[in-house]
């Protein structure tokens, strides 16, 4: 080899060893900085949503037309037209009671009006012919005024006769019975062939397409009451969807064991999805809006100035809010500043992070407001 292919071969041979001498001096690679796993439970989403405030009730649903239907007459049940859950219109025949005693005196009491009657006549005659008499002198004056006494007295007993049969064919009317309002059958407690006596419930009528809502609030939140508030609430135990009313009375005193003021809300109830009996919870809605909202869990109140931990391109970081209403019933607190929509906060112990610590969120997003109020709510009605 001669000197100049030497040359050209040796830039080859230095460029390999300056490479390994190079990887040796950097030393070992510095540590990556590790990521703290928050669980999808431990997060929730900022979201816009309808926040309400105001007194929270609880109370019972009744119809608000209902009508008792009781046995006015004794006696043996004939016939019954209705059954339970069947509409009825007001006037149509629900059931027939025995009346044959009560025939007989209607037809006793129709004997005495004619005898009654017949008194009269023959009273009235005789003081026809008194009165001639008299004018021709044959009998004394006080002779016509006896004749006049007796057609009065016979007048009288008519009069009682006349009455005494209305009342018996009133109490014979009061053998069949009618339905008193429009509305669908809520009880029938008796059948064809029970004997009844007077008072005896025979049926009772609800008009289901208005209800009403009978419940209680503290006294103290009689000052955000007022008549045409809508109240929002739900049945418990049923499915989750609300309803409406608005309150139509409120009492004007409070209960003096447990200081609570009932309120009267009519509810509208088109669909019928609505019965009587039913136990529903919610409140008046003396402030209503949407807003952007947040678990009251999300959010540290106890210092100064209220603040969320974010989570923002992988890490976490400590945000100051500034928070509007809140809504204890559903655990929801109304976010005025410092997050936007669709950001996600950490919540329970997560809360806890350092700020600025890179946190890892498994799977997708935690649960809405929404979502928590509902499992808040679901909780407290197990209670």
């Amino acid at each position: 080899m001669n000197k100049t292919n030497l040359l050209r071969l040796l830039p080859l041979v230095l460029f390999p060893l300056t490479g390994c001498q190079t990887t040796e001096s950097a030393g070992p690679a510095a540590p990556r900085e590790k990521s703290v796993v928050v669980g999808r439970e431990n997060t929730t989403k900022a979201a816009v949503q309808e926040i309400l405030t105001g007194p929270l009730i609880s109370g019972t649903l009744k119809a608000e037309k209902e009508a008792t239907v009781r046995a006015e007459v004794g006696g043996a049940v004939l016939q019954v037209a209705g059954e339970e859950g069947r509409p009825v219109r007001k006037g149509a025949l629900l059931a027939r009671i025995d009346a044959g005693a009560l025939n007989d005196d209607v037809l006793s009491a129709e004997s005495a009006v004619r005898s009654a009657q017949n008194a009269v006549e023959v009273a009235v005659r005789e003081e026809q012919r008194t009165g001639r008499l008299v004018e021709a002198g044959a009998l004394a004056e006080r002779n016509l005024e006896t004749a006049h006494s007796a057609v009065a007295g016979a007048q009288a007993q008519l009069a009682d006769a006349r009455a005494r049969l209305v009342a018996a064919r009133e109490r014979l009317a009061k053998a069949t019975v009618y339905a008193p309002l429009n509305g669908v059958i809520a009880q029938r407690p008796v059948n064809a062939g029970d004997n009844v006596t007077s008072g005896t419930v025979l049926f009772v009528i609800m008009d289901p397409s208005r209800l009403e809502l009978q419940a209680s609030v503290p006294a103290q939140e009689l000052p955000h009451l007022k008549i045409g508030t809508m109240v929002d609430f739900e049945i418990r135990g049923a499915s989750r969807e609300h309803f409406t009313g608005r309150i139509d009375r409120i009492s004007p005193v409070a209960d003096p064991l447990t200081r609570q003021v009932s309120i009267f809300v009519q509810v509208p109830n088109p669909g019928r999805r609505l019965v009587g009996g039913l136990f529903a919870e919610g409140r008046v809605a003396t402030q209503r809006r949407r807003s952007l909202v947040v678990p009251v869990d999300a959010v540290e109140m106890t210092d100064a100035n209220p603040w969320v931990l974010r989570v923002r391109d992988g890490r976490t970081e400590r945000v100051e809010v500034r928070v509007g209403v809140e809504d204890k019933r559903t655990e929801r607190v109304e976010i005025v500043s410092g997050v936007k929509e669709g950001e996600v906060l950490l919540v329970g112990a997560a809360q806890h992070i350092t700020p600025g610590t890179p946190v890892t969120v498994e799977g997708a997003a935690g649960p809405t407001p929404e979502d928590q109020a509902e499992v808040a709510e679901g909780a407290a009605r197990a209670e």
